[in-house]
């Protein structure tokens, strides 16, 4: 039975080929997203290891930490001293970095990476721990001099002597290059600007006599945990102590996220090619064990049993899973050096040399190729070694119809069932985790459901479609119509395949859709000044930025808009942790806001707060009740609620329940912060466009911020959500380069499989040009079955999707009609291209030999 079976196994190598492509795919793209993920992983972990200090002295992390509040905060610098004086100090070090400043050339343009890294300012030491060594030129030592990191000034074509302007919270000022560091391992990716520290604290951080950490090295022979211990004894709790391993973990941690999401991305693509690899593999053993009926009972009549057929099958299956997974490994392999040369261009220089192929990687690789493939031919297997030694004697397939569409009909209708009533729950709920649990409960149990039942949808679905085909092409049409309906099983599990890429971007294609129109209604609802002056990152900005647009001689109204991070603690027990905005008194002349109680002058009155009338009601509270608070570093107060909005909205991520509140405010408990938007009216109702032209000229030298006016907001608002459907449309794109290798190895066996037929039409007058079409047709008709079912399911979806969206206050609901219709469209040229080769096969056929075949 075994050298039955791998004679069976090569002889069949040019049928499996399609099946074995769909699993080096979804095995590079496992193998591809692990090797990435842990050579960038190692790679940082070296750096954090070797530029760690012994031990850090850095502020403690406390509320909205992470928020951009422009807030920086700081230890004092006379730590460094004071623990300098400690037993096993060898030397300390004040650090003063401020990330994400501005740095601009003479040119006025940007200076730093545009792949979302950081740019950092920072002073300048040298210990052996520095993460980059000075090259050429020499170290600053005054106010207007600065080193720059040898990748920011290749890029830039900056060198000794040229000039740079930091655009920082303090305000801006101009320094000249007078050297140059290379980084000693990796560049992460970010910008360095090195400066005395003096300059740092002041022109920076503005906080002369302040650092950001204090780096502590210790003396030999003392340990970073004892050298800990003794600066904790020193200083108390006051501030946070990490050892150079804590800290490398930390930072690492940190730099997890990002991995994470590409990780996380690249394993959805191995998702979705799994899944639609496994309607191939299914397909590619059903329809060889029905062509291999014959030679299965001719084993079974000379003495084989049913475990040694089935055994035979699963053998053959894990071959080409054997195969397909080593093919995918090196793929992956070469995926991998992709990602890390594409992401040297964007700034991060990491080494292919380097690569690290951990003993996960192939286990991963292995574990998904072999258990796709075993699983998939579990069933055709099984089916295989029903086959009787009857079999033999006459010309007999495995149809498998009847009984198993009659279970498929039961099964299919009770998860269909279970699924209309996840989402109907989800259309329902009132609570957004809940919501969104029923909704992912619904997608899985309805995309089963159409699966196991697709089958039975196909012969009136398909009857329909092809209903003009005899019209149209005559005889032709009439046999491509009924060859798709001759195995329903094959038919919806060929159409299954691309029918899952299709939901998916249906569904988020409705979702999309409907936000940007809720996005854009909110806009022209709320947004009531004639433009808004913004960082292009959302992040704070200097108040020099701030001065500029005042000074602008055609605006009028000027309201500014501050982040505060706070925690409240609300009348039924909930402690949340938020972010409030403070806005100036002539808040109603820049914004539309419909209160439920209270006014716009209660909501900014000293010590007030506003918020959304639904999340007030969720946790009891009512207009005058007094919310005890916590601002960062430690200041509480106790907010009044002036105000109840009514605007169906509940906030933005770490904004939970739309607070507001005065700028006064906002003053009176974080002094110093820095401005997140400034709202403008034109002096002159009928001078916008001279308003425009003003802050835009005023701003020229601040390439950070942009000025926007509605129609910018929502173009804005479509390029991030955009984003997304990026992502989708690659998903979609995998998903159909898959299922058009599964149409097209199901025409091609289809063809083998009716060899005979095709030679008995060729011989009573069929053309080669009538078989070509009639294949083409039937390969369409798949296709545009696939999409239907696709979009109809992804329709539902996307209702769902966007009831759970609504809860967020995104109530608009909106189809992309061009997307459908795009679909549809590229399904029927997905079908002709699928049938290229088949056909050309089908038509190069010897007449004679054809009619010969068994």
């Amino acid at each position: 039975m075994l050298r039955a079976t791998l004679r069976s196994f090569f002889a069949h190598k040019g049928r499996l080929l399609l099946s074995m492509l769909a699993i080096l795919l979804s095995v590079a793209f496992v193998s591809g997203s692990l090797i990435f993920s842990d050579t960038v992983s190692r790679t940082f972990d070296r750096l954090f290891a070797s530029t760690s200090a012994d031990v850090t002295i850095a502020p403690k992390e406390d509320v909205g930490e992470s928020l951009p509040t422009g807030v920086v905060r700081t230890v004092p610098a006379s730590l460094a001293e004071r623990v300098g004086a400690l037993d096993g100090v060898a030397g300390t070090h004040v650090d003063a970095a401020v990330e994400n400043i501005t740095v601009v050339d003479d040119r006025n343009e940007p200076v730093g990476p545009t792949s979302g890294a950081p740019t950092i300012a920072t002073n300048w030491y040298v210990t052996d721990r520095s993460p980059v060594k000075l090259t050429s030129g020499r170290a600053p030592r005054g106010p207007g001099e600065a080193l720059l990191d040898r990748n920011t000034a290749d890029k830039a074509k900056l060198g000794i002597g040229d000039t740079l302007t930091l655009l920082a919270q303090p305000g801006s000022f101009r320094v000249e290059i007078v050297g140059i560091a290379t980084f000693r391992t990796t560049n992460p990716g970010a910008a360095l600007v090195f400066l005395d520290t003096p300059t740092a604290q002041t022109k920076v951080l503005g906080r002369p006599g302040e650092a950001t950490s204090i780096s502590v090295d210790a003396a030999d022979g003392v340990s970073d945990d004892t050298l800990k211990q003794r600066v904790a004894a020193e200083l108390g709790d006051a501030y946070d102590l990490k050892t150079a391993d804590e800290q490398a973990e930390s930072d690492a941690a940190q730099l997890g996220g990002f991995l994470d999401v590409i990780k996380w991305v690249m394993l959805g693509f191995a998702g979705i090619a799994v899944l639609v690899g496994i309607f191939l593999i299914v397909n590619t053993f059903s329809m060889l064990i029905a062509q291999r009926t014959r030679e299965l009972g001719l084993l079974r009549a000379l003495g084989a049993d049913r475990r040694q057929v089935r055994r035979s099958v699963l053998t053959e299956a894990v071959l080409l899973g054997l195969v397909g997974s080593t093919l995918g490994l090196a793929a992956g392999v070469g995926l991998a050096a992709g990602l890390i040369g594409l992401m040297s261009a964007f700034g991060m220089n990491l080494s292919a040399a380097e690569m690290v192929v951990g003993p996960a990687t192939p286990v991963s690789a292995y574990a998904v190729g072999l258990g796709v493939t075993f699983l998939a031919a579990y069933l055709p297997a099984r089916r295989a070694a029903r086959v009787s030694p009857m079999a033999a004697l006459v010309d007999a397939e495995v149809q498998g119809v009847g009984r198993p569409l009659k279970v498929r009909a039961v099964t299919g209708s009770l998860m269909a069932a279970a699924g209309a009533a996840a989402l109907a729950g989800c259309a329902v709920s009132d609570r957004t985790a809940t919501a969104s649990m029923l909704l992912g409960l619904g997608v899985v149990l309805t995309l089963i459901a159409t699966i196991v039942a697709g089958p039975l949808l196909v012969r009136p679905v398909i009857r329909v479609l092809g209903g003009a085909f005899p019209k149209v092409f005559g005889s032709v049409g009439r046999m491509s119509q009924r060859n798709a309906l001759r195995n329903p099983r094959r038919t919806g599990a060929t159409a299954a395949a691309l029918m899952v890429g299709l939901a998916l971007v249906g569904g988020l294609s409705i979702a999309s859709a409907s936000m940007t129109e809720s996005f854009d209604n909110q806009i022209d609802k709320t947004l009531g000044a004639d433009f808004v002056v913004q960082n292009s990152n959302f992040m704070p900005f200097p108040q020099e930025i701030t001065e500029k647009v005042k000074a602008v001689e055609s605006a009028g109204t000027v309201v500014r808009q501050r982040f505060a991070p706070l925690a409240l603690t609300l009348p039924d027990g909930k402690r949340v942790e938020s972010t409030a905005s403070g806005y100036d008194p002539k808040l109603d002349e820049a914004a539309n806001i419909t209160y439920a109680s209270g006014s716009t002058a209660t909501a900014l009155a000293a010590d007030s707060i506003a918020m959304d009338v639904a999340y007030a009601t969720e946790h009891r509270v009512r207009i005058g009740s007094v919310l005890p608070a916590e601002f960062p570093g430690g200041r509480k107060a106790r907010l009044t609620v002036g105000a109840l909005t009514d605007m169906n909205q509940t906030g933005g991520p770490g904004m939970e329940g739309a607070l507001f509140m005065g700028l006064a405010t906002v003053e009176k408990y974080l002094p110093g912060g820095q401005d997140a938007a400034v709202f403008v009216n034109a002096a002159d109702s009928s001078a916008t466009d001279e308003l425009r032209t003003g802050l835009e000229a005023a701003l020229d030298p601040y390439p950070q911020v942009q000025v926007r006016d509605q129609a910018d907001y929502k173009e804005l608002i479509r390029q991030q959500i955009a984003v997304m459907l990026y992502l989708v449309y690659a998903l979609l794109g995998l998903a159909i380069v898959i299922a058009v290798l599964g149409v097209v190895n199901t025409l091609a066996l289809s063809v083998v499989e009716r060899t005979r037929e095709i030679g008995l039409l060729r011989a009573i007058g069929l053309s080669r040009v009538q078989l070509r079409r009639m294949i083409r047709l039937e390969s369409v008709v798949i296709a545009v079955f696939g999409a239907l079912l696709g979009l109809a399911l992804g329709m539902v979806w996307g209702v769902a999707v966007q009831q759970v969206l609504a809860l967020e206050g995104l109530t608009a609901f909106a189809v992309p009609w061009g997307t459908v219709i795009a679909v549809v469209v590229g399904s029927v040229v997905v079908g002709l291209a699928a049938a290229v080769l088949p056909a050309l096969r089908a038509s190069r056929m010897n007449v004679l030999a054809a009619i010969a075949h068994e």
